[in-house]
């Protein structure tokens, strides 16, 4: 199965250390939803993995969060694009989950609700703990300097097998174009 595993925030929409806390807040990063687009034109599966604490923390609720969605997902459609699932942690850090990066729950649900191994599948994040689940789980990390990225890259001690990419198109276009796509 070709599959690519996408943190939301900082990866395809804009981040912000306030949260997005409405439909309004969400903008997607330039070029983000047309990299989606070509990785689902180019036969991937694409499938998002998200921290969303915001819920927990009582800044948006179940239905915003799913009103946030929409409107990314409208927008992509619009272009051609699609994102398969969105798989998120609800959960604060202090409720000690296993499905809150950087622990590996929200990576092991898409591979059991898909019936694969996440050997060899790309995990796209600008975070460490994005990359510490990836790792854990098997799957392939891959850092973006937008969002969180610029900073992450500076911790990447132990992480320099790590491939770092400017954003979501960048790492699309060096991804498809090694695999003849």
């Amino acid at each position: 199965m070709k599959l690519v595993i996408l943190d939301r925030d900082g990866v395809i929409n804009k981040d912000s250390d306030e949260y997005i806390k409405s439909p309004e807040e969400w903008e997607a990063l330039p070029e983000s939803l047309n990299a989606i687009a070509r990785l689902n034109q180019a036969g991937y599966r694409v499938v998002i993995a998200s921290n969303q604490s915001g819920l927990a923390r009582g800044f948006f609720t179940l239905d915003t969060l799913n009103q946030i969605h929409n409107k990314m997902l409208k927008q992509l459609a619009e272009i051609g694009g699609n994102i398969e699932a969105i798989f998120f942690c609800p959960h604060a850090e202090t409720e000690g989950c296993q499905c809150r990066k950087p622990r590996p729950g929200l990576f092991q649900d898409i591979a059991n609700r898909l019936g694969i191994s996440l050997a060899k599948v790309p995990a796209v994040g600008d975070s460490l703990r994005d990359l510490q689940a990836a790792i854990v789980a098997g799957a392939q990390p891959v850092l973006v300097l937008t969002g969180k990225g610029k900073r992450t890259v500076n911790d990447l001690e132990g992480f320099k097998d790590v491939p770092v990419y400017e954003d979501l198109a960048a790492f699309v276009d060096s991804f498809l174009k090694e695999r003849g796509e």
